[in-house]
């Protein structure tokens, strides 16, 4: 297997989502300002930093929440061109897309990473959402690698990245381009 990379967009003071998300505004008020990067207001940068990620990407694992907000816009593809998502869920929902690419991995963190890495092989599994699974993928040391797309916007309240936990880290990459600065960091065990 590759690394294990969680990867997440995060406002400049710390949050992942704005304020009440919800069905019809899923990333929160406001929230949607974390994602222009990615639909290209990065320009060749972004697009470049979207094509290596998704190079390298083998295998996604998604929360049950992320998924249930994002699998309108995802449908039956996923995320990441067709690359299996593995949703962490206490239970699987009573309807899928068909043909979709998701597998419900009811048996844990640890479980579901299991899944997502015999599926990637030698490329990487993303975490990407949301920030509750993430941190607790840190929490537990599952973690290889942290890729952080910092926005410059001030959400002021939302869903928070990270919890107070010392986790030592030390920077791989830093791309800055207009919509984010893209970090990346190693962490140090």
């Amino acid at each position: 297997m590759g690394k294990v990379v969680f990867d997440q967009s995060m406002s400049l003071d710390g949050f992942t989502t704005g304020p009440n998300p919800r069905p019809e505004e899923p990333n929160g008020e406001g929230g949607m300002a974390l994602l222009e990067w990615a639909f290209g207001a990065d320009g060749e940068a972004g697009r470049r930093l979207l094509e290596e990620s998704a190079a390298s990407l083998g295998a996604v694992v998604a929360g049950r929440t992320t998924y249930e907000r994002s699998v309108p816009w995802w449908g039956p593809d996923g995320p990441s061109e067709r690359r299996p998502v593995f949703v962490v869920t206490h239970e699987a929902p009573a309807e899928s897309p068909e043909g979709g690419v998701y597998t419900f991995a009811t048996d844990g963190i640890e479980a579901a990473l299991g899944q997502a890495a015999a599926a990637a092989g030698n490329l990487d599994v993303c975490v990407m959402g949301g920030a509750s699974l993430g941190r607790q993928y840190l929490d537990s040391g599952l973690v290889d690698e942290l890729s952080i797309h910092l926005v410059p916007v001030l959400l002021g309240d939302g869903t928070r990245m990270f919890d107070a936990q010392r986790v030592a880290l030390e920077v791989v990459s830093v791309l800055e381009t207009p919509a984010a600065t893209h970090l990346r960091y190693r962490v140090v065990r």
